[in-house]
């Protein structure tokens, strides 16, 4: 089953000419002509707990693959970086944009700290406006559904995680859900271009509308607009809490949804679930200018950390769509398929597989699939 590709202040014209025609920070044709010996700089953040060992899968099963990446490696750091807020670096931050392209492992956020979230700082500074997650039945891995195939299309940088709180008086707390025409056109906009560029035939606009009048109201009124550009397409409104009940009973019935923030984080998880998990999910965020940050987003597991027990897939998967990103797409091809060989077969499958190998021995058996 192939792996759909991850592509890509004021009008909506305006808004569909920055999605669709800006060229990505390196060049396709560059790309087309990487070799050893002349290879695509990519940034790599490892993470955190089992970060390190299941990126070191991805560099193993590339460097099998012969794939001309070479890694620019940072590591988050050990204390705020005032500059960024957080514990990521400007540097790792310039590292992204100078690249264009980047690979990301779990990044745990200590809760209470006071400081930026490392996943909001990335998606805010990076402008990596659009989380994209392709959710597909993995061949041989049997779970409750057998047909699924969806793509949830996330707005990533406002709504609920705008990060606008304070404390009206002791024991009331206000948050602030910013939604905003420029961000909802510029995310709809690609939805519906993802949609008619991959051969997907509707698109689900995921909303609270009859609560949230005004917010959620502006983001609906924005995909309609969008929506009239795009005809061949189906377009159909569905409120949050019946898209849930809807997915769980039968998630054939949708096939491209896009959503405000939350509602994409909760969607997007609850998708995961129906193939059997987090640690099954590729995940890409895309931003204006070509940027694109595949990341595996499950947790960084510190339980298991160190232990040789994680299970790579999510981040391998990943690491394909950054291929496809690319146009890399006959090595993102063989990776693909060693995987989903690997997982189909069953011989080796890690713990939350139901298996008991580990993570070098899955890392082998696909490279030995390539």
């Amino acid at each position: 089953m192939a792996l759909r590709r991850l592509f890509a202040k004021s009008s909506i014209d305006q808004i569909s000419a920055r999605v669709i025609s800006s060229p990505p920070v390196r060049s396709l044709s560059a790309a087309a002509d990487a070799t050893a010996a002349n290879p695509i700089r990519a940034t790599l953040f490892p993470g955190d707990g089992i970060g390190p060992e299941i990126a070191e899968s991805v560099k193993q099963v590339f460097n099998a693959a012969d794939v001309p990446i070479e890694w620019e490696e940072h590591f988050v750091g050990t204390e705020v970086d005032p500059r960024t807020q957080s514990y990521l670096t400007w540097e790792s931050l310039e590292s992204v944009r100078r690249n264009g392209v980047g690979l990301k492992g779990p990044m745990a956020t200590p809760i209470g700290k006071g400081h930026r979230s490392l996943n909001l700082t990335l998606r805010k500074e990076l402008g990596l406006y659009a989380n994209v997650r392709p959710c597909y039945s993995l061949p041989g891995y049997k779970t409750r559904y057998d047909d699924v195939d969806l793509v949830t299309i996330r707005e990533n940088t406002e709504g609920e995680y705008s990060g606008l709180e304070h404390q009206v008086v002791r024991g009331v707390v206000e948050s602030l859900k910013i939604i905003t025409r420029h961000a909802s056109l510029r995310v709809a906009e690609y939805a519906f271009h993802y949609a008619k560029s991959h051969g997907r035939q509707r698109v689900s606009a995921i909303h609270k509308a009859n609560i949230m009048r005004m917010s959620d109201g502006l983001f609906l009124k924005c995909c309609r607009e969008v929506a009239e550009k795009y005809p061949e397409i189906k377009y159909e409104e569905v409120i949050i809490d019946n898209c849930c009940m809807m997915l769980v009973k039968n998630p054939t019935l949708f096939d491209v949804l896009v959503m405000p923030n939350l509602y994409g984080d909760i969607i997007s998880d609850l998708c995961a679930g129906l193939i059997g998990g987090l640690g099954l999910t590729p995940s890409c965020n895309i931003g204006e200018g070509g940027i694109a940050l595949a990341e595996a987003v499950h947790g960084s597991a510190p339980d298991i950390a160190g232990k040789n027990l994680a299970n790579p897939t999510a981040l391998l998967l990943s690491s394909v769509t950054m291929l496809r990103h690319l146009e890399l797409h006959d090595k993102a091809d063989r990776i693909q398929d060693a995987i989903l060989n690997t997982i189909s077969e069953g011989k080796y499958r890690t713990g939350d597989l139901g298996g008991k190998s580990t993570t070098t021995e899955f890392t082998k058996a696909v490279i030995d699939h390539l």
